[in-house]
């Protein structure tokens, strides 16, 4: 069993292609597993082929990214991001509208793939106008999943027309899903966070509930053994290492402060999350 899991991290990224070796050594040495997300069909197969060719604890997930939806118009980083590191154009190269088609789900069938996704709605990095291609996409990864029997990777963020993404992505997965999902980097309100809690959903959290305090709410009141712990690096490392590249071995700093909120043990908490990801992505 691993000291850590970091369900959502991007070590594929070209963020880490000068040192990808030794931000996997320093992992393994750490104990911590990993699964890397893919956000279009050339990061999914990078995340697999990183996963073939890794040790023992890394995995992949294959999905389009909402903000990928032919259409979206979004910014490559985040304001203030450091390290950025993802491709980020709008569609697929020579894909008039990107979907779910056969190297998708060629790829979702391979043994070290644990989820689909990220999928989900973006209203905040892509216009909301997009919102019907967005959902098109998104229920093709729903289906897809479905039929394979994986879990959701889900990305959901709302913007600032007041328009719930959240909610929306709610009522489809309540229309079309099969099988359960995991809602990454959760952002939203507690009475948000409890339409996914009660349809057996669990919820991850970043670096940013370590200099934040918009999160404390929903993770003192989500049962412990609805939580997963992630990186979603390269971005928003943790502090102390806020401000740099973030990497997996950094969620242990989550880790700790979801422990500090709670006000239980670090170790129970680190035990239990493990716990978590392990039943949620059916490893180890």
């Amino acid at each position: 069993m691993p000291a850590y899991f970091d369900a959502h991290a991007h070590v594929q990224f070209p963020a880490y292609d000068e040192d990808r070796a030794a931000v996997l050594r320093r992992a393994r040495e750490a104990e911590t597993w990993m699964v890397n997300v893919g956000t279009d069909l050339q990061t999914s197969r990078d995340a697999v082929a990183l996963a073939d060719h890794a040790h023992e604890g890394v995995f992949a997930t294959v999905g389009i990214h909402p903000t990928h939806a032919c259409g979206a118009r979004m910014s490559p980083c985040e304001e203030g991001n450091v390290a950025c590191g993802a491709r980020m154009s709008p569609c697929e190269e020579g894909n008039v509208a990107p979907g779910v088609n056969e190297a998708y789900q060629m790829l979702a069938a391979h043994e070290k793939v644990v989820a689909i996704g990220e999928c989900g709605l973006d209203y905040y990095r892509a216009d909301e106008t997009t919102r019907t291609e967005q959902e098109a996409v998104f229920v093709e990864q729903i289906e897809l999943a479905n039929m394979l029997e994986k879990p959701l990777m889900l990305h959901i963020r709302s913007g600032s027309s007041g328009r719930s993404a959240y909610r929306d992505a709610f009522e489809i997965l309540k229309a079309h899903a099969q099988v359960l999902g995991n809602v990454h980097f959760f952002a939203g309100s507690w009475e948000e966070a409890q339409l996914f809690l009660d349809i057996g959903f669990t919820l991850s959290f970043t670096g940013v509930i370590t200099f934040a305090r918009d999160y404390d709410e929903t993770i003192k009141n989500t049962p412990l053994d609805r939580l997963l712990s992630e990186t979603d690096c390269p971005y928003v490392a943790p502090v102390p290492h806020r401000g740099k590249r973030n990497e997996p071995v950094y969620v242990s700093e989550v880790v700790k402060k979801i422990a500090e909120i709670k006000g239980v043990a670090h170790e129970e908490v680190a035990e239990q999350l493990v716990r978590n990801a392990q039943r949620f992505f059916k490893v180890g």
